[in-house]
This record gives structure tokens, C-alpha cells and sequence, in this order.
């Protein structure tokens, strides 16, 4: 059934451009599919590029929107946070009768005040979130593959029809993803704040103390794990730290309090007293391990 859906990405930036191969790559590169896949962006060289490389089958500029969500049965948002709303709320009344739409922000409780402005129309808004991606921008960066074996979180409600969320379930595990979490509003922003913003806060401030461009020579590996993803998109990775600031916060301090213990621990050279925490380090990581 998947392999004959029109598909609609709004946004062909790196993660629409990799939801776009994915789904052409595993779902539509079959002799009985019928499906297509249309995509939406300002940037005309991206339309350009996936329209030469065959990933989308027709490109249209924001002024004609309305046109290709007629056509879809599936519609993937790939806008910044406040942009989703925006563009929601303008273009409720397009969307193809019965259409899933879905999103792939990093940040919900943004959607709480606005959902009976935008979810007038025939059709079922999905919450969703892949937890993959590169640290690089555009549609020239995209790939399926950063979607294997990952994880992607799903927000079910009560007004999603069972027979969407199942639809949205097999299209995730078809272009990659390996599991899914279910999960709601308030516990994604809040657990989303510590594993993601989070970790972009702690390698961008590595990066910040640095003592100079030239410390990257004494690198073995550690410096360049922890700070692969300060590569940051400025303006979206702003809009996500201010908007879940009520649950980054904690965790920034959190974090902050963890680092002094262990400066006090060091300056004090309480060498027992950092074994027995290191040890307790260790423990605690493996038991996220198996989990």
C-alpha cells in the first residue's frame, strides 16, 4: 500500500531531502508502485537537484503549495518549529481529503495553543519525531541512510485514527528507523532537552573553551565525538533552546552542578572519592546501555 501514496515534503533541506530518498529508495523503487513524491521549498536549486537525480517527481515554489497538497496522501513537514504553526494554520484547508500529515520538529509543546486553529480540515495531524540526521545543511547533504537503526519518537492522541498511526508506523520502520518510542507532549521536551539540546549546548561550549583552532592537533578521537554536532544551524537550534527553555534549563544546571563537583574533586585531589564516582559513572552508563 505504501509504494502507491503520494508523498508531499515541505522543507527539502537535509531531513526532507532524506525523508524524499528514503522513501524512493525503499518504498517506491518498485515495479508495482504507483506512488509519488512532490516536494516543497524556496531554495529552486534543491527542486532542481532532486528533480535531476529523480529523488521527487515534481518540485513546486511556497506560492504553489496549495496545489501539491491536493496531491498528497502523506504530507512530512520539515519547517523550523513556528514555522509548522505557520504553516498549518495558512494552509489548513488544502490538504488532500484524509490526508496524515505529520512533522519532524524537535521541540511540541509549541503546538498546545494552536491545535484548534489548525486542525479544522479533513485530515490527521500525526506528532513525530525522527531522532536521526547529519550536522551539515541543504538538500545537498541528505541521505536515507542516516535513518537506519535508528530511533523515532511517536506522539499518538486520541483524535489520530488507529488506521493512520499504523500506516505512519509501517512507513517509519520501511525507510529505515528500527524502533519506535510512543510517547506524549510534555515528557518528548522534557527528555528531548537532556539527550539533544542539551548535548549541542555541552559541544558548543567545548568548542568556546577551546584554548585555540590549533588544539584539534592533539585530538585522538574524544574532542571530535564530543563536538561533531557544534557543525549548528544558528537560527534553528536558537528557536529550539528558547522554546523548551522550561525544560532545558534544569538540565543545563543540572549539568553545571555535576561539573563543579568534579572541579572541587579535582582541586581537592580527593582521589577516593573520584574513583568511587567514576565507578558509579560506569554502572550508571552500562545500565543505559542495556536499556
Amino acid at each position: 500500500m505504501l509504494c502507491n501514496l503520494n508523498y508531499g515534503i515541505v522543507g527539502l533541506g537535509i531531513m526532507g531531502g532524506s525523508f524524499a530518498r528514503a522513501i524512493q529508495e525503499n518504498i517506491l523503487e518498485v515495479k508495482e508502485a504507483t506512488g509519488k513524491i512532490f516536494a516543497c521549498d524556496r531554495n529552486e536549486y534543491s527542486l532542481k537537484e532532486a528533480l535531476k537525480y529523480s529523488v521527487i517527481d515534481e518540485g513546486f515554489a511556497p506560492e504553489n503549495v496549495d496545489e501539491m497538497l491536493s496531491k498528497c496522501d502523506v504530507v512530512i513537514i520539515c519547517l523550523y518549529p513556528a514555522l509548522i504553526v505557520d504553516f498549518m494554520k495558512e494552509h489548513k484547508t488544502a490538504f488532500k481529503k484524509g490526508a496524515i500529515v505529520t512533522d519532524i520538529s524537535g521541540v511540541k509543546a509549541i503546538y498546545k495553543n494552536h491545535f484548534d486553529e489548525f486542525e479544522t480540515g479533513d485530515y490527521d495531524f500525526i506528532i513525530g519525531h525522527p531522532m536521526a540526521g547529519g550536522e551539515k545543511e541543504g538538500f545537498v547533504a541528505a541521505k536515507g541512510e542516516y535513518f537506519k537503526n535508528h530511533n523515532y519518537l511517536l506522539l499518538p492522541r486520541s483524535c489520530n485514527k488507529p488506521e493512520n498511526l499504523n500506516l505512519i508506523r509501517e512507513l517509519i520502520y520501511s525507510i529505515g528507523f528500527s524502533k519506535i518510542t510512543d510517547t506524549d507532549i510534555d515528557t518528548h521536551d522534557y527528555n528531548i532537552g537532556f539527550t539533544s539540546q542539551l548535548c549541542h549546548v555541552v559541544a558548543s561550549a567545548m568548542v568556546l573553551s577551546a584554548p585555540n583552532d590549533e588544539i584539534t592537533a592533539f585530538g585522538g578521537g574524544s574532542f571530535e565525538d564530543l563536538t561533531r554536532i557544534a557543525m549548528i544551524n544558528a537560527p534553528l537550534w536558537t528557536e529550539l533552546f528558547l522554546e523548551n527553555k522550561d525544560k532545558l534549563l534544569p538540565h543545563i544546571k543540572s549539568l553545571g552542578d555535576q561539573l563543579k563537583l568534579f572541579e572541587e574533586m579535582i582541586e581537592k585531589e580527593e582521589r577516593s572519592k573520584m574513583e568511587d564516582v567514576l565507578r558509579n559513572v560506569r554502572l550508571h552508563r552500562q545500565a543505559m546501555q542495556a536499556k
